[in-house]
């Protein structure tokens, strides 16, 4: 007869989950969050609506990853749809970035400009936050590239996070999958 209070790690139900803090995907979006409100307090008027537009994308951003993160244990769908709502709300803000430097006729730094160069290096710090990067922040055209370069790396791992979650998809399925076959081992079938 099968012991059914002890049912094998296969037969669980509820995935482990949270973790969102170590991800460097969060990481950034939280110093993309911090410095969206820096930089729209700084140089976007207050009454704008892009200014309300560019903080919740920014929110949204690091929020959703949060909850996708959380929600990971019942549904992996679910925390991969979130994660890719983190995804469309950093490029809309990376839009915004885009936007703001073309309007106030700035330049946007190219990749290879030694100041891009010099800002992607500061992921590699431990500890960061918003201050690591307070310097760029001076003046609007540093603070919208430093921006764009930073929001551009946060893209990057966030579309390898959902390439993960799908691998995990993929081998592990989803919660019904997870239901039928909890059911079965208990069963003993």
């Amino acid at each position: 007869m099968t012991n059914k209070s002890n049912m094998t790690d296969k037969s669980n139900i509820i995935l482990p989950h949270g973790g969102y803090k170590n991800l460097m995907s969060y990481q950034n979006a939280v110093i993309v969050h911090d410095l969206t409100v820096m930089f729209c307090d700084k140089y976007i008027d207050r009454f704008s609506r892009t200014k309300d537009q560019m903080i919740q994308a920014a929110r949204s951003g690091k929020q959703n990853i949060v909850e996708g993160s959380m929600a990971a244990g019942i549904s992996r769908e679910t925390e991969i749809k979130l994660v890719g709502v983190a995804r469309a709300s950093q490029e809309e803000l990376l839009a915004d970035y885009h936007d703001f430097l073309r309007q106030h006729q700035l330049l946007l730094w190219g990749k290879d400009d030694e100041r891009v160069i010099k800002a992607r290096k500061l992921t590699y710090m431990s500890n960061r936050t918003y201050i690591t990067y307070e310097s760029y922040m001076a003046d609007s055209e540093s603070a919208a590239n430093v921006m764009v370069c930073l929001i551009h790396q946060t893209n990057y791992l966030l579309d390898q996070l959902l390439r993960a979650l799908e691998r995990d998809f993929i081998k592990g399925g989803g919660l019904r999958e997870r239901l039928y076959n909890a059911r079965k081992n208990y069963r003993g079938y």
